[in-house]
């Protein structure tokens, strides 16, 4: 008779002891990733979810990855679904991004803004900052002697760090205008070569980390919103939330910015569409929720 050995895959067992991502693992993670933030991880992203949390799992001494699933949701103080959630969002974005919003936010929108003594804007999904000081450099520069005020959010604290310092790569600047990296960063000495956000233009910004598909703690209104890019990443009843949401933090004719990829045409809301990718809340309080 013939005994077999179960020996684990060299491919795992050579780099580390933690064991292969098994499907009710995954589908333990996808469903307290939905739970918590809205992300709506489709079969096809087991490879994603493996390389995303696997560093997580071996630091954290963990043999399997039901053990760390475990270890997050009985972490009290929420930490390791913090860690957890800035290993899974996806962080990608840049200068000038989708660069007609700002157009019409420059010609449209901004001049209907002009009598105003003071301007908040909300970026709402704002990434690693490159959305918040692009729309700085354009609200300096069309309303200037205005009290600009940006309001920042997102779920990663690590995007959030990042944002905050307002340091980039001279790669990653590229799309700025070199008269407003001229004015409105300063280049920092060192290799490889970055910029920085000036210290008047970062004053301007405020950085909060907040969770879109849970209740939002302020009453604030702003006559415009960004959130871009990040709904894609939840079903339909999520995006619905979301939108009722932004929707109600929007001044009466208050413009929803959201990104080429994110048609709001089968959600449920009470917005007009303006133009691909933006919405504006009809002037009237009393209009009724409708499928745009």
């Amino acid at each position: 008779m013939t005994h077999r050995t179960n020996t684990a895959p060299a491919a795992w067992s050579e780099l580390d002891a933690v064991e292969p991502l098994a499907p009710h693992e995954f589908e333990q993670i996808r469903q307290l990733a939905y739970r918590t933030f809205g992300l709506d991880l489709k079969s096809g992203k087991e490879e994603l979810v493996s390389a995303r949390l696997r560093r997580l799992v071996r630091s954290g001494g963990f043999r399997s990855f039901q053990a760390y699933c475990r270890h997050v949701l009985e972490d009290t103080t929420g930490a390791a679904l913090a860690l957890m959630i800035d290993a899974l969002a996806t962080n990608h974005t840049a200068f000038m991004r989708e660069p007609d919003h700002f157009d019409f936010l420059r010609q449209k929108v901004l001049p209907a803004l002009a009598s105003r003594s003071s301007v908040e804007i909300w970026s709402a999904a704002c990434s690693t900052g490159e959305e918040v000081w692009t729309l700085a450099c354009i609200l300096n520069e069309a309303l200037p002697n205005r009290n600009i005020r940006l309001v920042a959010t997102d779920i990663s604290n690590k995007a959030l760090r990042f944002a905050e310092r307002g340091s980039y790569p001279a790669e990653r600047c590229q799309g700025m205008a070199p008269a407003w990296l001229s004015r409105y960063f300063t280049l920092e000495a060192g290799t490889p070569k970055s910029y920085r956000i000036s210290p008047a233009i970062r004053a301007q910004a405020s950085f909060h980390r907040i969770n879109l598909v849970e209740p939002l703690s302020w009453q604030k209104q702003f006559p415009v919103i960004f959130c871009r890019n990040v709904m894609i990443y939840f079903d339909r009843q999520t995006q619905e939330r979301v939108v009722r949401q932004l929707a109600a933090c929007l001044e009466p004719g208050g413009y929803l910015f959201v990104g080429h990829a994110e048609s709001l045409t089968r959600v449920s809301h009470a917005l007009e569409y303006v133009k691909p990718a933006v919405y504006r809340k009809p002037e009237k309080r009393e209009s009724k929720w409708t499928r745009s």
